[in-house]
């Protein structure tokens, strides 16, 4: 049952002191691995632009939807086609999504768009979007290393951002369908694979998330929309890099009655960026908890999870 709203800090990426911003996200990242992110370089003009193209291809027909059904983590997914948390729900999660992954050199070829007859401004939307939020999450991912301990270009230097493995995840929770047997959740209880996710809602309620995951009765919280800002959270492979110092927490959607839109953007490492504990997070009192693990095979595992259930 949820509380009380979640209060988050709001990390400014624009501020001009850069030791205090990275010592506001370390506290967000150690206590909850939730944040807002403003001032990011997104304007309101380009998400009103994203969540508009959205609804307009969710909005098609079902039939020129699963023409562009996903193959190698690209394209349409279908409701119930996913199942974040098994243990929760034999029938899958509520919601359907589309999924855009980096855009340039061999995996660029990987993308599917939908028919510019049908949607002439999609593609030249998304792209753009995608840019200027992978460049965001680069520049947080600068500040992250600084509340690390590290230098601003480590994760750049080690080469999880050379390039990064970006992807962008449209995702559509219709008005949930009468009755059901068991709970069914628009995104059952999950923590995200990667690096770092930023968040763009519509402003519908329904995420909460869960600060307790190791615990029997968990407690959820809900998350709120602010108007421009990103909502920000850790992702499992961050984790893994500082030996469970940030949290990649808990969370789901909830159905309430509403229709919701979201864009979520998923910055993970590069696929053979080698993820293991970082010097400044782990010690002889406190060893490494994770072995090393190349990027692309933990996330592949993770995906392959998520649809076979």
């Amino acid at each position: 049952m949820a509380q009380k709203a979640l209060q988050l800090p709001i990390i400014d990426l624009n501020s001009s002191d850069r030791n205090s911003t990275a010592a506001s996200i370390r506290q967000a990242c150690v206590e909850v691995g939730f944040f807002y992110l403003i001032n990011h370089g997104i304007d309101e003009e380009l998400f009103q632009k994203v969540f508009e193209e959205s609804k307009k291809f969710f909005n098609l027909p079902l039939e020129e939807r699963t023409k562009l059904f996903r193959k190698s983590h690209r394209g349409y997914s279908p409701l119930y086609d996913e199942n974040l948390n098994p243990k929760s729900s034999s029938k899958g999660d509520y919601k359907e999504t589309f999924y855009i992954g980096p855009l340039d050199g061999a995996l660029g070829s990987l993308n599917q768009w939908p028919s510019e007859e049908i949607l002439a401004r999609w593609r030249l939307t998304m792209e753009e979007y995608y840019r200027k939020t992978q460049d965001a999450g680069t520049r947080l991912a600068s500040l992250i290393s600084l509340a690390l301990e590290l230098n601003e270009d480590y994760f750049e230097k080690l080469g999880a951002l050379s390039p990064p493995n970006g992807f962008i995840r449209l995702l559509h929770y219709p008005l949930e369908l009468g009755a059901c047997k068991e709970q069914v959740l628009g995104a059952s209880a999950h923590s995200d694979y990667g690096m770092l996710t930023l968040l763009a809602t519509d402003g519908v309620g329904g995420l909460q998330v869960c600060r307790n995951k190791l615990e029997q009765t968990q407690v959820w919280e809900d998350v709120h929309h602010i108007n421009g800002a990103f909502i920000v959270n850790i992702g499992d492979l961050m984790e893994r890099w500082t030996n469970c110092l940030f949290r990649s927490t808990l969370h789901r959607v909830v159905q309430t009655g509403r229709e919701r839109y979201s864009v979520a953007f998923f910055l993970d490492p590069n696929p053979d960026c080698i993820v293991e504990c970082l010097k400044s997070c782990c010690s002889e009192s406190s060893p490494p908890r994770f072995p090393p693990i190349r990027s692309g095979d933990y996330l592949e595992e993770r995906f392959e999870l998520t649809y076979a259930s």
